[in-house]
């Protein structure tokens, strides 16, 4: 590797593998507010950000399109400045608490007559927090009781609040499909405790097809859909209690276990090789090749979850962007091929790893 995948985890609107915001209105109100956000953002400028919301609202805007039309919108584009490699990770990260912020704005009226409880979480690990609060925050504008819990819950703690509140479903959010395994780990238990779970984010596909294969009971591209689909009525209660593999047949071939296992083996010798196939290493600062470490570490990742869900596409969208990133930072994309290689050497029992693998290859062969 010649280049780091900068901030992967920072990154907050990834276009195939991250986070999803609301699908902002095209009515032509919206816009000139967010660009005005834009602005302040940028400028990083909370006081500015701040006054853009209050007006936004005292001008007739209503809150639910200040939230999802102006607020998300400006998110949105923060994902999409931040792989384009114009903005860093510390301007994105400054960017998003500003978003966060001025979402405290928003009226927080008390509903005459409430709808149900919902509650909201990420899932275990999943710190793509402002999706899921764009979601709480939609639902509470439309008359429901929210529990938001935040990033990262883990699965223990989710039931024992599902056990203490008794919501009426369970809003489950993650932007990265690295954890997927996590997510049906939850999907399942909220519904062995009699819960039903709606799934968000495209962690899940920009279709919601892992929703479906990991057997969430409802599955939304964004919060307004959300908030559709829980007014048309109560979701399905969950089938009862069952094992992953249930869901997952494919599962018993035990690949994903092997490989999840022998990650970190895998990282650490596919990075010793990679330096043998690359002589620049050696002049590699301590930085570069912690970076390049970690860059490996989202490779190997991506690879587990698309074995565990059996889809190609989950590995070969990271390659995808990931070319985009570092392209976007003058690193060419062809410096992901060794990696690949290296990794087929070390994996050529499993045919499933050595079959994403090379679906790899194929989608990074139009790429510089």
């Amino acid at each position: 590797m010649t280049g780091r995948i900068t901030g992967l985890d920072e990154a907050p609107g990834r276009h195939r593998v991250g986070a999803r915001l609301s699908a902002p209105h095209d009515d032509g109100a919206s816009a000139p507010w967010a660009g005005r956000l834009w602005t302040a953002v940028r400028a990083g400028d909370e006081y500015a950000a701040l006054d853009v919301v209050t007006d936004a609202l005292a001008a007739g805007l209503d809150p639910e399109s200040v939230l999802l039309d102006v607020i998300g919108a400006v998110q949105h584009k923060v994902g999409i400045e931040w792989a384009a490699n114009r903005m860093s990770v510390a301007d994105e990260h400054a960017a998003t608490a500003i978003n966060d912020r001025v979402i405290a704005v928003l009226p927080a009226r008390r509903p005459t007559a409430r709808r149900g409880r919902i509650t909201v979480a990420c899932v275990d690990q999943e710190w793509h927090a402002l999706p899921a609060r764009l979601v709480s925050e939609t639902l509470r504008l439309r008359g429901w009781q929210v529990d938001y819990l935040g990033a990262q819950v883990p699965t223990a703690h989710l039931i024992g609040h599902v056990h203490r509140t008794g919501p009426d479903a369970v809003c489950l959010s993650s932007s990265l499909p690295t954890r997927l395994p996590l997510a049906h780990s939850a999907i399942t238990a909220v519904q062995a405790a009699g819960t039903p779970v709606m799934a968000g984010g495209l962690a899940f596909g920009a279709d919601g097809r892992y929703a479906r294969l990991l057997g969430a009971d409802a599955w939304a591209p964004d919060a307004r859909a959300a908030g559709d689909r829980l007014a048309a009525g109560a979701l399905t209660r969950p089938v009862p209690a069952h094992q992953a593999i249930d869901d997952l047949p494919h599962l018993g071939d035990q690949e994903y276990t092997l490989v999840a296992r022998s990650s970190t083996r895998l990282v650490r010798d596919t990075f010793q090789r990679l330096g043998r196939h690359i002589p620049a290493m050696r002049d590699y600062s301590d930085e570069q090749r912690e970076r390049t470490a970690e860059d490996i570490a989202h490779i190997v990742g991506f690879l587990t979850a698309a074995l565990y869900v059996d889809a190609d596409d989950v590995f070969t969208g990271f390659l995808v962007w990931t070319a985009e990133v570092l392209t976007a930072r003058r690193v060419p994309a062809r410096s992901l091929l060794p990696c690949l290689d290296l990794l087929e050497e070390q994996l050529h029992d499993f045919p499933r790893a050595r079959r994403i693998l090379d679906a790899g290859r194929t989608a990074l062969a139009p790429c510089p």
